[in-house]
């Protein structure tokens, strides 16, 4: 085979990785539509806790901008999955912004505010104290922080499950759409040679292979569901 066919492939191969990986990410924006339905019809965000919300934000923002042709050329699939995703957190944010007691509500507008005052600080700072190279780093390691930083809910689920001996809490779909995301973005970073990608989406791979194995194994318990409240306000 010529190398110019199997450029092809690889390359094909890369683009399939990334999509796959947008669509996978895609199911997971979508999961917290319930909750928010749940809110709109109560009218209150009751005991809901807008961190995460506003913490996922931040993280796509982030990422979105290392994935823009100005920071990496290439990797566009990075950027448009975190632009869908800052759409979807705007709009989760926004709702429970509507619907927050008053406390919270400026609470969690501060919040939002610094986030978008953040955002603009590392666009301002990598466009005008870097150069090309040096601006790919900066904000790389920046997404990577920010992705791993995203792993502490996994871990928190993976103790909660080991905790109570019961997945009543870790939904099965959610979980393997969210290693398959990672899984896939794992292959887009190594297909692209970009470590600021695989790294942290192979410890998200990790992360959902364990989640996937304590679910196969928990599951098969009887008579072990926990019903501790899980839901506390931390807004």
């Amino acid at each position: 085979m010529s190398s110019v066919g199997i450029s092809s492939i690889y390359s094909g191969c890369s683009v399939a990785a990334g999509v796959t990986g947008n669509i996978f990410a895609f199911v997971l924006f979508v999961s917290p539509i319930p909750t928010f339905r749940r809110i709109l019809r109560n009218k209150s965000t009751e005991q809901f806790s807008g961190l995460p919300y506003i913490c996922s934000l931040l993280n796509c923002l982030i990422t979105l901008w290392y994935g823009m042709p100005l920071v990496s050329p290439g990797i566009i699939l990075v950027a448009t999955v975190n632009s869908v995703g800052a759409v979807f957190q705007l709009i989760y944010v926004s709702i429970f912004i509507s619907y927050a007691e008053k406390a919270i509500k400026l609470k969690i507008s501060g919040l939002l505010i610094a986030v978008f005052l953040v955002f603009l600080a590392i666009v301002f700072t990598s466009m005008e104290v870097f150069d090309s190279n040096g601006r790919r780093l900066f904000v790389g390691y920046l997404s990577v922080a920010s992705l791993i930083s995203m792993f502490a809910s996994p871990l928190f689920i993976i103790k909660l499950v080991i905790k109570t001996r019961s997945v009543e809490f870790m939904p099965f779909y959610l979980s393997l759409s969210n290693f398959l995301m990672s899984l896939s973005f794992l292959a887009y970073g190594l297909f692209k040679d970009d470590p600021f990608i695989y790294v942290p989406n192979g410890i998200g791979t990790l992360l959902g292979i364990a989640q996937v194995m304590l679910y196969s194994y928990y599951s098969t318990k009887s008579g072990e569901v926990s019903r501790q409240p899980l839901i506390d306000s931390f807004a």
